[in-house]
């Protein structure tokens, strides 16, 4: 599995690095990026709730 972030669609709301900073950062734009990094089994959770808890859709977990 690995973290997508639309950043067209991101409006930098740091929601996502706080719920899963090991796969998701904030990148120099202020906008979210996922590490280019497959998602560890112990942290899959965290990172589905970030993705679930996107206010606006921006992330896909895969």
């Amino acid at each position: 599995m690995k973290g997508f972030v639309d950043k067209d669609t991101c409006i930098g709301c740091g929601l996502c690095p706080s719920l899963c900073p090991e796969i998701f950062e904030m990148d120099d734009d202020g906008k979210a990026v996922a590490k280019n990094v497959e998602i560890p089994e112990d942290t899959v959770d965290s990172a589905k709730e970030a993705e679930e808890s996107c206010p606006v859709e921006a992330i896909t977990v895969e």
